[in-house]
């Protein structure tokens, strides 16, 4: 293969993926890291790529991305999302004041949950579905603008009823985590009502499988600094968990 054809066909595969490892290229192309590594400093200078810790990430313009339907993404790496939440709920306790968004790794949060005197905010249809079993428990929705593809409350109706909140646990998911560019959502709507939810909480849980490492989505939520913990699924990359704690974050993996 010509470099030339390689360095489009790294490119394609950006875009398209949204982010790619070093490693990943280098297996996909049969060449080294080393390799690869010159190649992204290569396209990064033609301004067709921007390169990433351990790999790239695009740079396509483009606008919000369109949500996956809430069943769709149900049973997406259904395995680590049913891992997460199973460790999640373990830092759950009685009197907790909690706040479950929308996502289907908060979803499964709420099945797992105990029924025990706890109060859960949320913006997630399926999740006061879910919690409307359990008569222990608490639950407050932020009405707001019905999105039907994620089953989720949005824009201004449901951040303002947030300001009349203060909660000391937060489990939110994301599109994305970037290392360097922070968390990410798929659209502006999303992002900001998941702003919104960092803000008046004490202390962010993000609920990330490993494959939402490295990746950059649409919509800018915040940066690494301003989340406290992640959870994540064993599979998780030693480097990617020694980066995220060298960048401040306690890093928790669930075990299988």
């Amino acid at each position: 293969m010509l470099v030339a054809e390689r360095h489009q066909l790294i490119v394609e595969e950006v875009n398209q993926r949204k982010s790619v490892r070093v490693s990943e290229l280098a297996a996909l192309f049969s060449v080294t890291d080393e390799t690869i590594r010159r190649d992204l400093e290569k396209l990064e200078k033609e301004k067709k790529l921007a390169r990433s810790h351990g790999g790239a990430v695009s740079i396509k313009s483009g606008t919000d991305e369109p949500e996956i339907p809430f069943q769709e993404r149900e049973i997406i790496h259904i395995e680590e999302k049913k891992q997460i939440a199973k460790e999640a709920v373990k830092h759950i306790v009685e009197t907790d004041k909690i706040l479950l968004d929308a996502s289907t790794t908060a979803w499964y949060v709420a099945k797992n949950l105990p029924n025990i005197p706890i109060t859960v905010l949320t913006n997630s249809v399926n999740v006061v579905l879910e919690l409307s079993k359990k008569q222990r428990i608490t639950v407050i929705s932020t009405g707001g603008t019905l999105l039907s593809r994620s089953f989720s409350y949005v824009g201004p109706l449901a951040e303002r009823s947030l300001d009349l909140y203060h909660v000391n646990k937060a489990f939110l998911s994301c599109k994305g985590i970037h290392f360097e560019r922070g968390i990410s959502e798929s659209n502006e709507q999303q992002a900001r009502i998941k702003q919104k939810m960092i803000e008046i909480t004490e202390t962010s849980y993000i609920l990330a499988d490993h494959h939402k490492f490295n990746t950059q989505a649409f919509a800018h939520v915040t940066s690494i600094e301003n989340v406290h913990r992640i959870i994540t699924d064993s599979n998780a990359a030693k480097e990617d968990v020694a980066l995220l704690k060298e960048l401040g974050l306690e890093v928790i993996q669930a075990n299988y």
